[in-house]
């Protein structure tokens, strides 16, 4: 066991076997709703706050969890340990007494790493893309194959109505975020990389520093690793790395397990035969679309089977799999013409699901993008254009900042000169007025990115829901 191994465990059992009673500052996050279940069902004391009602706020409280809207350094009385998401500034009236007063504190990432370390069977599921739709895939299948496995997503899953559950089995399935190097505070049993490309570089600098970091994830997964045989960059990251089973997917015929018999046929979702080792297991009609799903789902697939999955329940549970929140989630079809919504936040992403889009029969695709962080749209500018320059047509908001400042002198207009026929809109009410009144029958509109821009979805179908009698062929609404 490595240095960092060991660190991690003795840290585990110092935190986890000495207190009663957790706090968390920002309870209703997406990250920390599902480790504060966990935690509660494993016979913890749980309290939390935030700055709002939601309505995973009401989920905690559905536990008989208390949870106080507004954040005061009286919220904290009592508690052993406090954890806080990335997001709680400094200042922070809870954080500040805990730090006064001597109680230790730990962010978001590091909890997950302490409470996954308490799971024989901890699987994170890491790479630059995909992850929260094959951690979803994976919940849903280990569930209907009657493994109840403990589970924490980065988007809320239909099947469990929730972005995360807490299961009684030693089985754990977690995201593993390659930003900002968090997934660096697990020490997994099972990881799996899907793939790995040039993503926040304003961190990491370059690709080769990128590689490097999942090198050291995989360096510190203790049993197997499951990883894209078909990624030269994988395949450098998990060089040299010794004593764990290694297995391998894609769709190269050489990988443990392949696709093979893929369909196709437009409008049809994936279909393809699981091959493992050459040999046929099952055969898998995916209800999620685009080749990047059978990716994901020959991952899901490998991790099933390591598991003694049978072939049947693992077509079944693929098949069952119909997407998490904002993975091409379709919101409404009105007068014939789909609305969705999808993450796709990065040019590898947006090829991926404007690829998939575009096979899908509809007659035009109408794309509406916005452009997350200056950092990653100026570094990664052309693969931008590239990847917009797919669909039909093209609309795009201002630069979402998260926190950065516009040193780089970038703005949506130079993104937009580079994809033709692109039109630039400054409000989700310009966009959604301006794609409503050319939108026809039998087109998509989808919008794009790892933003806000869902609510421009949510006001388009808003928008359709209430408008009446609508003519469509050169009228407006």
């Amino acid at each position: 066991m490595n240095v960092i191994k060991e660190h991690c465990c003795m840290e585990n059992q110092n935190i986890l076997n000495t207190v009663k009673h957790i706090h968390f500052i920002g309870i209703g996050g997406s990250g920390m709703c599902p480790i504060a279940e966990i935690l509660y069902h494993r016979g913890y004391h749980i309290t939390g706050s935030d700055i709002s009602e939601s309505e995973t706020v009401q989920k905690i409280r559905s536990y008989q969890i208390p949870v106080i809207i507004g954040q005061k350094a009286e919220n904290i009385n009592g508690a052993d340990l406090i954890v806080y998401t990335a997001a709680v500034k400094k200042d922070n009236p809870e954080l500040v007494a805990a730090l006064e007063s001597g109680i230790p504190t730990l962010e978001r990432s590091e909890m997950l790493g302490v409470v996954t370390a308490h799971y024989r069977d901890s699987i994170a599921v890491s790479g630059t893309h995909g992850k929260t739709t094959t951690t979803g895939m994976l919940t849903q299948l280990f569930i209907q194959a009657g493994k109840d496995p403990s589970a924490i997503i980065g988007g809320k899953l239909p099947f469990i109505g929730s972005n995360g559950r807490a299961g009684k089995s030693d089985i754990m399935i977690c995201e593993a975020c390659e930003d900002v190097d968090t997934f660096l505070k697990l020490s997994p049993a099972i990881s799996i990389i899907l793939n790995i490309d040039a993503d926040h570089l304003e961190y990491f600098g370059s690709l080769e520093n990128i590689i490097k970091s999942f090198h050291q994830f995989a360096n510190q997964t203790s049993k197997v690793l499951i990883v894209n045989g078909d990624d030269e960059n994988v395949k450098k990251a998990i060089k040299d790395i010794q004593d764990v089973k290694i297995i391998t997917f894609g769709l190269g015929a050489d990988n443990d397990y392949s696709a093979a018999n893929i369909k196709e046929e437009p409008n049809v979702f994936e279909d393809f035969t699981l091959m493992k080792q050459g040999t046929p297991l099952t055969d898998i009609r995916l209800s999620v679309p685009g080749k990047h799903n059978i990716m994901n789902a020959l991952a899901a697939a490998a991790t099933a089977d390591y598991f003694g999955i049978s072939g049947n329940d693992i077509a079944k549970g693929l098949h069952d799999f119909t997407g998490v929140h904002r993975r091409f989630e379709r919101l409404g079809t009105f007068h014939d013409i789909v609305v969705a919504d999808d993450f796709a936040h990065h040019p590898t992403e947006l090829n991926a699901t404007l690829t998939a889009a575009m096979h899908m029969g509809f007659k035009n695709v109408w794309a509406i993008f916005q452009p997350h962080t200056y950092s990653r749209t100026f570094l990664l500018l052309n693969d931008f254009a590239e990847a917009l320059s797919i669909p039909d047509h093209v609309i795009l908001t201002e630069i979402l900042p998260v926190r950065e400042t516009n040193t780089y002198n970038i703005y949506a207009e130079d993104l937009g000169a580079k994809v033709p026929g692109s039109v630039c809109l400054k409000t989700f009410d310009e966009i959604s007025d301006y794609v409503i009144e050319r939108a026809q029958p039998g087109d998509l509109i989808i919008t794009l990115g790892g933003g806000d821009i869902y609510r421009c979805a949510n006001m388009i179908v808003e928008k359709y829901k209430k408008a009446e009698n609508k003519v469509f062929a050169g009228t407006t609404m």
